[in-house]
């Protein structure tokens, strides 16, 4: 099997036709020429489409742009301002922005608050990024009051050819959630719709429901799962919903429930990824349960469960400790021989599908402080503090059980400053429900930090490899004890570890900093198959796109 090594000593390799061109053993980066115009830092790689590459831009709190470039030369041509029109007198808010079958959207919603209605709206941009007059509703949502009107989450097909999209929203006097789910077409016409009302019984004691992912699969089917656990006082034993909802193309999107059926633990969290075998898999964090049914809520492991879409039935579920090698690099000796768990601090970066058919499962310590709020009033700001910390690589053998594990040791933050108002619209939930598709960073703050945090996660040839900015003081260094934290980001240096077939890393460094060279943003990347992604790099003022190619 061929080995993918990823040397990031980078070597000026070429500068011709506004090009930069940096050579490595298997892997090349190729940038383009300098992005002059200052209208808005990159915050998006949306896609690329018709010779073009589209991206966003972020100018201030939210003035957004739309930035085009050439896709060979990747040049900018165009950096227009995002300017939403009004609807029934009110401004519209930017949501996302999209591109389905070549088309490009711009998504913006806008709340009645007379009507207690929220409204999603799409707008079509044309190839040279000149806004349509025509608006589509996508959704009128009913909500109970301006403060629940809840939030829009989305995902794209893999072939971008549907847009999947949810809305989710509280009803606090009736102790319930609502959520609505509707799959579009390229042209933005709803192809089905589901909508779900969850309540909540006060004589469940520790109720929680956790809507924890949604996905459409390259067949246009859609899924979304949920988790809805409570402790059995009488019984003493911890009661676990934890269901797939299927809405298939070929069968008119009826919904088919899944479910998962386990009792003695607690599911932490949940990734989906839909495979091209016809199933699904689910992935994420378990804890352990005590005798008188209360969670212990740390991380015990790592689960996968197997949804097979021909027989809609759950056929294989494995929940795997993490061994002691693992615990003793995150908790140290001492801990891990006590038998200690994991903090629940750890997120889902991504899920990779091996050659074999097993699974990767990447996570990453996740931690977000708000800090004190300074100012008065709508005119306040608060500091917020983002920590992407050391990654969890999980590798799973195709029965779902585990394979190898390890740990990247990396110790990464960034500070930015936002307006107090803004910062708590972000995310959506309460005490009892809870949306955990709102665990990302905003939009709204890339652009100042938390780009250049967490990794890039690389599968050829049956390798993995995990990119990310480091310390140029950590040079050669794997162990978790011993590294120093980031630091200055602009100064940082890429690295990259390399895993072999038994989870033994490899660290792969430059062989010295060169002095003013551009600094991936991992945060901000677009993967457009398993062998070519578009990165965004920068020096101080200095901003690039790229392409990054396997070979």
């Amino acid at each position: 099997m061929k080995k993918l090594l990823l040397l990031l000593a980078v070597t000026l390799f070429s500068n011709f036709s506004a090009f930069s061109q940096y050579k490595m053993e298997n892997v090349s980066m190729t940038y383009g020429e300098e992005i002059t115009e200052e209208k808005g830092k990159i915050i998006k790689i949306i896609g690329e489409t018709n010779n073009k590459i589209y991206a966003l831009g972020l100018k201030g709190k939210s003035d957004y742009f739309l930035k085009i470039f050439e896709s060979k030369a990747m040049k900018l041509i165009s950096n227009k301002p995002i300017v939403l029109p009004e609807l029934k007198d009110k401004d519209i808010d930017f949501e996302e922005i999209v591109i389905l079958n070549g088309r490009l959207y711009v998504i913006g919603s806008v709340y009645h608050r007379k009507d207690k209605v929220f409204t999603l709206v799409g707008i079509e941009y044309s190839e040279d990024g000149k806004l349509s007059n025509n608006m589509t509703t996508m959704f009128e949502a009913q909500v109970a009051r301006s403060s629940d009107r809840g939030g829009f989450y989305f995902k794209t097909s893999p072939d971008e050819h549907m847009l999947l999209a949810m809305h989710t929203a509280l009803y606090e006097k009736e102790d319930a959630m609502k959520y609505e789910l509707k799959l579009f077409d390229p042209s933005l016409k709803p192809v089905f719709t589901n909508i779900e009302k969850v309540s909540y019984d006060d004589d469940k004691k520790d109720f929680e429901f956790t809507i924890a992912d949604f996905d459409v699969n390259a067949k246009d089917d859609a899924f979304v799962v949920i988790n809805e656990s409570y402790r059995d006082k009488k019984k003493k034993e911890k009661v676990e919903k934890f269901q797939v909802f299927a809405f298939k193309n070929e069968n008119g999107y009826k919904k088919d429930v899944i479910d998962i059926n386990f009792t003695g633990k607690e599911i932490i969290n949940c990734k989906m990824l839909s495979t091209s075998k016809n199933t699904v898999q689910l992935v994420g964090f378990y804890s352990s349960v005590r005798e008188n049914g209360k969670a212990n809520k740390e991380l015990k492991g790592v689960y996968n469960a197997t949804i097979n879409l021909g027989t809609n039935t759950n056929d294989n579920l494995k929940f795997n400790e993490f061994d002691y090698a693992t615990k003793v690099k995150l908790l140290g000796e001492r801990r891990a021989k006590k038998g200690k768990d994991l903090k629940p601090l750890y997120i889902i970066h991504s899920i990779i599908e091996k050659n074999d058919g097993g699974l990767i499962v990447i996570s990453e310590y996740r931690f977000v402080y708000v800090g004190q709020k300074q100012g008065i009033g709508p005119l306040g700001v608060q500091p917020i503090t983002y920590t992407t910390n050391e990654m969890i690589v999980t590798s799973l053998k195709p029965d779902g059980s585990l394979d190898w594990s390890n740990v990247v040791a990396k110790d990464q933050s960034a500070t930015v400053t936002v307006a107090s108002l803004n910062f708590f619209g972000v995310g959506g939930g309460s005490s009892n429900f809870n949306v955990a598709l709102g665990l990302s960073i905003p939009l709204g703050v890339m652009g100042k930090g938390p780009e250049y945090l967490s990794a890039i996660p690389i599968y050829k040839d049956g390798q993995l490899s995990i990119l990310f900015n480091d310390n140029k003081k950590n040079k050669g260094i794997t162990d978790i004890e011993e590294i120093k934290s980031l630091g200055n980001y602009n100064n940082a240096v890429p690295t990259v570890f390399v895993f072999d077939d038994k989870g033994q890393i490899s660290r792969k460094d430059p062989e010295e900093a060169i002095k003013n060279e551009l600094v991936i943003r991992p945060g901000i990347y677009y993967r457009k198959n398993e062998k070519e992604f578009l990165i965004y790099a920068s020096r101080k003022s200095q901003d690039k796109l790229g392409r990054m190619v396997l070979q």
